[in-house]
């Protein structure tokens, strides 16, 4: 598959629709902020400086950079607000609250298959590393 500077070949999209419509979510959702970023956001309108916050601090560059992609790809909405100091609200769109199942499964994938879910890699939530019946060696 060859992703080009602005966006896909077309040949790509025609013979190959259904692996096309996975990239194009992936690629929407790629960067290391950006799941968390609209987990945040899915219970309201958040400004610049509380997303920063619940990111543990991430540098402003690299908040700017993961909400600019998140709008320009229609994700998420930025309100600018003509005060002083200058007001940011950020929230999703349509299109963000039409991810939000997405998320809500990988985090179902990820409690149920964990590292102490039952296929985790540090064995059994019981603590054991075999198979078998719960608090059997």
């Amino acid at each position: 598959m060859r992703v080009c500077l602005n966006g896909f070949e077309p040949a790509f999209i025609e013979e190959k629709e259904d692996l096309y419509a996975i990239v194009l979510t992936q690629n929407i959702l790629s960067g290391r902020w950006k799941y968390f970023i609209l987990w945040y956001l899915k219970s309201g309108t958040r400004r610049f400086g509380d997303i920063q916050h619940f990111l543990g601090g991430l540098s402003q560059g690299s908040l700017t950079k993961q909400l600019k992609e998140l709008e320009k790809d229609g994700v998420i909405h930025r309100k600018v607000y003509p005060e002083v100091p200058p007001k940011v609200e950020y929230s999703l769109t349509e299109k963000g609250v039409r991810l939000l199942p997405i998320l809500e499964q990988m985090e179902a994938f990820g409690r149920e298959y964990g590292e102490n879910g039952p296929q985790g890699e540090r064995g059994k939530s019981d603590g054991t590393d075999e198979p078998g019946e719960p608090g059997k060696s």
